[in-house]
């Protein structure tokens, strides 16, 4: 199964993690210092073993210093009765020249072991020994043929020679057999016989790698020629070859590992994240009535936050949902009853022979139109509430402010002969009162609770508003002297167009809506409204209470 088959997000993961482990292992491919330890541990073991070998064969390699040597042309310049003594023979220094075959049997038993190649040149630059062309009787000279040409290097040896060349040193000089040719061509040869030993490292023609050193072969001081130790072509390639050929291997190990936990991961984000796609898309089409979105919450991540959000938001959406219906429908009843009353009179209207009748029937009409007017108001007014409390960012507003706006407007507007208005608000910290919302809708919810508490209070009657700071709350409260709530009806009076008024005082004057309302902007602020009755001890021998009139509770949570 190819990458495609898997989602979107398991390919980035894996990608990804393949990406920063193939840069952490080019790095120590491309940055690792084995290649040039090897190479210097490389170089010093030749010096040293070249050293060891120029001084073996400057002990024992050139003429031997037991033989007597006479110069024949000293010989002829004698006089008679002179003769010439081995004391008094004059040796030259460029006498004790390097002796092949003294030196070939040495070289043979301290270099074949070694794998490395030797030649000794002497003070002029020739060619005296070379260990390639040395071998004792009985042995076979052996070459190596190159492969067959139908042997093509393979797909992966190709690519791997092809990333081994990338990571070649490019700043080597290339070394060049120069064969029998004067020797001094090696600048290594040329500093030894200036008796310094000299290291040279170089690459062929192939791109190997080859160390060359060169010691200077001298006895008493005197040079008498240069020892030239080089490592075969490929040699530390070979070592540095395994080495890479290692790293690749932990590689293929770590990539198979990071694929497979990609994979997991991935499982474990993507397909939660496919599920709760699937399942909103159900929502979006509405191929079933409420589709189950899947619950992580468990899980405690960003996962379990989203699906829960999503769940969150989902249920809110069908409630707005199921709310909006009702409310049509709501409304729909709501406007058939004025109508129905408003067609039966205008129907009835022509048929009256009185005027008494007519006067009557235009009343009704009257009523029915102010009706439908304070409805359409209102259920415009509801059905832009929410819009605009989600569209308005909420800020910080003082409650007492308010409440004292309120109280004035209505006091204004209130008849003289109504209920007195009295605000009671606590001594506390200016801070105490701000909570976080929209200041026209708060000030629309208890305007609606005043003006409710109004037309329920008796004339002589007083309605209380009162301000006090709780822990981590306000509380308002809003009290009046009426006949109270009966106490089936606590619940009911916040449903939309209920009311519970005598039917002649209440005609063509309330929706039914602005409990309700007032609800819907509490709960959009976090806050929580009830409604329960004041009671008073009526008899003070028995104890028992009387309604004296119902209160309204309001809690919003403090900035």
């Amino acid at each position: 199964m190819g990458l495609r088959a898997f989602s979107s997000l398991t390919r980035r993961i894996v990608v990804l993690n393949l990406v920063a482990l193939v840069l952490l292992v080019s790095g120590i491919l491309y940055l690792n210092q084995f290649r040039a330890g090897l190479t210097e541990a490389r170089v010093q073991s030749l010096l040293t073993q070249g050293e060891i070998i120029a001084g073996a064969i400057a002990t024992s390699a050139t003429r031997d210093a037991d033989t007597i040597s006479i110069d024949p042309e000293q010989l002829l310049d004698l006089e008679a009765g002179q003769s010439l003594s081995p004391i008094d023979q004059v040796f030259d220094a460029h006498e004790f020249a390097i002796n092949p075959e003294r030196v070939a049997p040495i070289l043979r038993r301290l270099v074949s072991p070694t794998n490395t190649r030797a030649r000794i040149y002497d003070r002029d630059g020739t060619l005296v020994v070379d260990s390639r062309h040395l071998y004792s009787r009985g042995q076979i000279l052996r070459f190596d043929l190159p492969p067959p040409a139908d042997e093509a290097p393979s797909l992966f040896d190709r690519g791997w020679k092809w990333i081994n060349a990338l990571l070649q040193r490019t700043d080597l000089p290339v070394y060049k057999e120069l064969g029998g040719a004067n020797g001094k061509g090696y600048p290594e040869v040329v500093r030894a016989l200036d008796r310094a030993p000299q290291s040279v490292v170089r690459v062929t023609d192939r791109g190997e790698m080859m160390v060359s050193v060169a010691a200077p072969i001298q006895r008493y001081q005197t040079v008498y020629g240069a020892l030239m130790l080089s490592t075969e072509g490929g040699d530390i390639d070979a070592i540095v070859y395994a080495e890479r050929l290692a790293i690749v291997r932990v590689f293929v190990v770590a990539a198979a590992v990071t694929v497979l936990l990609s994979i997991l991961l991935a499982g474990t984000i993507a397909a939660p994240l496919r599920r709760l796609a699937d399942a909103a898309d159900r929502v979006r089409s509405g191929v079933r009535s409420r589709p189950e979105i899947p619950d992580y919450s468990h899980r405690g991540d960003e996962i379990g936050h989203l699906s829960q959000a999503i769940r969150d938001m989902t249920t809110s959406l069908y409630n707005r949902i199921e709310a909006i219906e009702s409310f049509a429908a709501d409304v729909a009843h709501e406007l058939k009853n004025p109508l129905t009353s408003l067609r039966s009179a205008v129907e009835t209207l022509p048929l009256a022979k009185t005027e008494e009748a007519k006067t009557r029937l235009a009343t009704i009409i009257k009523h029915d139109v102010q009706r439908l007017d304070r409805l359409i108001s209102d259920i415009s007014n509801a059905s832009r509430l929410d819009a605009e409390l989600a569209r308005q960012d909420a800020e910080p507003v003082d409650m007492r402010q308010v409440l004292e706006t309120v109280v004035h407007m209505v006091r204004e507007a209130a008849p003289e002969d109504g209920p007195r208005i009295v605000l009671d608000v606590a001594d506390a910290k200016p801070e105490a009162y701000f909570a976080l919302g929209h200041d026209s809708r708060l000030g629309q919810v208890f305007n609606n609770l005043i003006d409710n508490a109004r037309s329920f209070c008796r004339k002589d009657g007083v309605v209380r508003v009162s301000l006090r700071p709780r822990d981590s709350a306000i509380e308002i409260v809003v009290e009046d002297d009426g006949p109270g709530i009966r106490p089936d009806q606590f619940e009911r009076i916040f449903e939309r167009f209920y009311t519970d008024r005598p039917e002649v005082e209440s005609f063509g004057q309330n929706s039914g809506l602005g409990l309700s309302i007032s609800k819907q902007i509490v709960e959009a602020h976090h806050g929580r409204i009830s409604a329960e009755n004041r009671t008073d001890v009526s008899d003070e021998t028995t104890g028992s209470r009387a309604i004296a009139g119902a209160r309204f509770t309001v809690i919003l949570p403090r900035t």
